[in-house]
């Protein structure tokens, strides 16, 4: 006999024993898997919590028609979203294992072993008729798990320690960090005390702009209010100071408060948020409070900072915005016109009855609309007091945007949206007001002088369209002399007889056939009047293009723009109209149509 393998399944054997009489003792386990602890809670049916951790104040948490409300140790709005998330746990929880009564030496020396003697939490929920009472004892030796009993039921449970994470350990952690729950329908006015300044904001429904009622009756910016109100919609509590109401608010600088937001809706006040000085321990927080509730609370100083600012701040910075399609525009400067909208996107100036370029129609449309104010001058200005704002006594320019409406019995009718008048130019600004207004605004003179003040400047740029295969000649003069080219074909040129010069006949036609798609930059001046003040002379170039049906076309170069770009002229209906000629396009031609001064 091997006593030494005797003697190992000996011990073997007695392991196998200890285990075995462990295992029935303490892991006696109902199935694990769907069954519940609380099989007849249910989360959305529970009205009341109370949780008592372990020398720490009850906390009491009552569903209320917009979520839930702690009202011990204090009244205040509670995380929602917590407790919910608590009460679903609880009414998933699962055993990961039981130990029966009978398994317990005695419930007395099982309240001791399992920490139910001394519970870390008990847990309290009302749901109707049902009342649950829940405690928490120690972890078991590893850590991972937990001991539970839930009073009235003989044996203990053992759960997942996660359980651990949803419950509060003090009134703080199921307090809502938000300092105002914020929703757009809520309220329909605002005010503001920053110091001495003081402003009302009002709307009139809910997705109607808001207004400034106090201290001026005028539009606001929409812009600066909704970052504003993002500020107090991302505000959180960094930190719950006190509750005491006897904190010297003072000495926080919130009586008074150093800035009040009031939001209302009607005569009813929704919320009165209150903030004060710098924290003492984190730069980055300022005292705040919310009146009618006793904390004391520290909250973001940067997410405040929109608040701060000046009446004018809240002010609308634009001199118009505009909400729908204009159709015409009547203009009242160095003459007067109306720029109308015609079929097919296509515009015209009347009653010059000029093509209008649609790209410079709606830009002047894009300016308008988006002029910048840049100083808020005068408020309340009478007739009388206007000479004392440059021009603006005589409406210098003046803009009317209109849209058309049709109506089946009366026909087209043209709405006024806006009437603009503006002054003269100052050094750096021109004063401007809407007529609708009594208000004087300053907007900058450089987008100012952006806006077209004659018929003229909106006149179609595409100055003619053709071919290259139209042209049969180029007659060119400069400084007394004349060349001739002719075109034999495509990319085929040729002196014509008594001219001289080198001809490339791949560049003189990339040449031409940008000249017979000639479009201006901007137009300058009209008028033979304006031929000197923009540098033509009769030596100066000038090219004629003779079309194989005999029409003549007629381009003459001036001085040099400020942009560098050459002044050109051309005839349009028998009148000469001065305009800055592409740059591109005239290094081509002072290259390849120009004569050279060794060329006679």
């Amino acid at each position: 006999m091997n006593f030494r393998n005797t003697w190992f399944w000996l011990i073997v054997a007695a392991g196998l024993l200890s285990f075995i009489l462990f295992y029935q003792r303490h892991a006696r386990t109902i199935p694990v898997g769907p069954t519940r602890i609380l099989p007849d809670l249910r989360a959305a049916a529970v009205t009341v919590v109370q949780v008592l951790p372990k020398g720490q104040l009850e906390i009491q948490a009552e569903r209320t028609n917009d979520g839930w409300q702690l009202s011990k140790p204090v009244l205040y709005p509670a995380q929602s979203a917590s407790v919910e998330s608590f009460l679903t746990m609880l009414e998933h929880l699962t055993p990961a294992a039981f130990i029966a009564e009978s398994e317990l030496k005695n419930q007395f020396s099982a309240d001791e072993e399992y920490g139910f003697a001394d519970p870390q939490t008990t847990i309290i929920l009302e749901q109707g008729n049902f009342r649950f009472r829940l405690r928490i004892g120690t972890r078991t030796p590893p850590g991972d798990q937990v001991f539970l009993q839930v009073v009235g039921l003989a044996g203990v449970y053992v759960v997942d320690a996660e359980l651990l994470k949803f419950v509060p350990r003090t009134v703080n952690d199921w307090r809502d960090t938000a300092l105002v729950n914020m929703r757009s329908s809520a309220f329909d006015h605002i005010t503001v005390t920053n110091g001495a300044t003081v402003f009302e904001l009002r709307r009139l429904a809910t997705n109607a702009p808001w207004r400034m009622v106090y201290p001026i009756q005028t539009r606001a910016s929409q812009a600066k209010i909704e970052e504003s109100l993002q500020g107090l919609k991302d505000l959180r509590i960094n930190q719950f100071v006190s509750d005491d109401v006897q904190e010297d608010l003072e000495a926080c600088g919130l009586h008074p408060a150093e800035l009040e937001v009031v939001l209302g809706r009607g005569t009813n006040i929704f919320a009165r948020l209150q903030f004060g000085k710098t924290a003492t321990n984190d730069a980055r927080q300022v005292y705040a409070r919310r009146a009618g509730q006793k904390a004391l609370v520290t909250v973001s100083k940067d997410l405040l900072a929109a608040w701060r600012g000046s009446v004018n701040d809240f002010r609308d910075p634009h001199l118009l915005e505009l909400a729908g399609p204009v159709d015409m525009i009547s203009v009242r400067g160095e003459d007067a016109f109306h720029l109308l909208q015609e079929s097919n996107n296509t515009w015209r100036v009347m009653p010059q009855n000029l093509p209008a370029d649609t790209e410079l129609a709606h830009d002047l449309i894009s300016v308008l609309g988006n002029l910048q104010i840049i100083e808020f001058s005068k408020d309340v200005v009478t007739a009388p007091a206007l000479p004392t704002f440059d021009g603006l006594a005589t409406q210098a320019r003046q803009y009317l945007l209109q849209s058309t409406t049709t109506n089946s019995s009366a026909g087209p009718t043209n709405i006024l949206i806006a009437e603009l008048d503006f002054g003269t130019n100052q050094q750096d600004r021109v004063f401007a007001r809407r007529g609708d207004e009594n208000s004087i605004y300053a907007v900058k003179r450089e987008d100012f002088q952006r806006l077209p003040s004659a018929s003229w400047q909106l006149r179609e740029r595409k100055i003619w369209n053709f071919t290259e295969d139209d042209v049969a000649r180029i007659t060119i003069r400069q400084a007394g002399r004349i060349r001739q080219i002719i075109r034999n074909g495509p990319h085929s040129w040729s002196l014509a007889p008594g001219s001289q010069g080198i001809i490339n006949d791949l560049a003189v036609e990339e040449t031409v056939r940008g000249l017979t798609q000639l479009a201006t930059v901007c137009w300058v001046a009209r008028g033979d009047q304006n031929r000197a003040r923009y540098g033509f002379s009769d030596n100066g170039l000038q090219i004629t293009l003779e079309l194989k049906g005999g029409e003549k076309l007629f381009v003459e170069f001036g001085g040099d723009a400020p942009s560098t770009a050459p002044y050109a002229a051309v005839k349009l209906d028998g009148e000469v109209w001065i305009f800055e000629f592409p740059q591109a396009l005239n290094q081509f031609v002072q290259s390849y149509l120009t004569i050279p001064i060794s060329v006679n």
